[in-house]
């Protein structure tokens, strides 16, 4: 499994693939990995030859300094898991390689945007687009995969693909629930029994 935390060595390692004609699957989250993430991996190492995963707490989405300052991050344990699903790319990268400039984009999802999460989490969305959208450009993937817990983002995802003209699959994924019924997240760790 590589590991790479720049724009330029994931670059140069994702066109050797597409010249040797390689399908890039790409699973992009915010690490504190968990069994519905490598439920992602697997499911992208069925259709795809290589497999990148992103992991990077993205500043932009978070409408709340104190839910980011707080939201897990668990890297050396994440690579582990990681590599015992067969993962082939691990991309880590600093705000900075992110976002060299604040990305000041603004996108209008209508009304897939205003509804349900929306209104409770202002700029959230627009965020999940900026950080999506930078990983797409990076790692170029030909699919993309998502679980259906975040059933609104992957609408909004597949705006964005729309929007900006991308030429990527955006692949759903079945839910993945802890033993009692509650859909994995990687925020379910900051849970007490009582929440």
């Amino acid at each position: 499994m590589e590991l790479f935390e720049t724009k330029e060595k994931i670059d140069s390692y994702i066109k050797l693939c597409k010249q040797e004609g390689k399908v890039v699957g790409f699973v992009p989250t915010m690490g504190a990995l968990h069994d519905g993430h490598l439920s992602l991996v697997k499911q992208a190492k069925k259709c795809c030859d290589v497999v990148a995963v992103s992991i990077f707490v993205n500043p932009t989405q978070f409408n709340d300094p104190k839910d980011l300052e707080r939201y897990p991050r668990t890297l050396e344990n994440d690579v582990k898991l990681l590599e015992s699903v067969g993962c082939d790319i691990v991309f880590a990268p600093t705000v900075k390689e992110i976002y060299p400039e604040p990305d000041t984009r603004q996108f209008n999802f209508g009304y897939i945007g205003d509804i349900m999460e929306g209104p409770k989490r202002p700029g959230h969305f627009n965020g999940v687009a900026q950080v999506v959208s930078r990983l797409f450009d990076i790692v170029k993937p030909d699919k993309a995969f998502f679980g259906m817990k975040d059933f609104q983002q992957i609408a909004i995802i597949r705006s964005m693909v729309s929007q900006l003209g991308y030429k990527i699959e955006i692949v759903s994924c079945p839910i993945i629930r802890e033993s009692d019924g509650l859909a994995m997240s990687s925020r379910n760790r900051l849970l007490t029994p009582e929440h």
